[in-house]
């Protein structure tokens, strides 16, 4: 009728860490974005673009933390 035996198969692959932590991506994503607007901004003489210029240092200094934040955490985790 059903299947009641035990042959469970469990993969031996290891899971592989990502190479970078989610939020770290997210917000690198969200830099690059914003310097591709304030070069667009400032290229059709806006001055707009200085927004778009202090949202990339602000995202930017957000991945720094994340990756250090990721960092700190694998060294007291081992």
């Amino acid at each position: 009728m059903g299947d009641t035996g035990g042959h469970q198969q469990h993969s031996s692959v290891p899971l592989q860490e990502p190479l970078m932590p989610r939020l770290a991506l997210y917000a690198l994503i969200v830099c690059l974005l914003a310097v591709a607007a304030a070069v667009v901004s400032f290229a059709q003489g806006s001055f707009l673009g200085i927004v778009w210029v202090l949202l990339a240092g602000l995202s930017s200094n957000m991945t720094w933390y994340y990756l250090k934040r990721e960092k700190v955490r694998k060294s007291v985790t081992g």
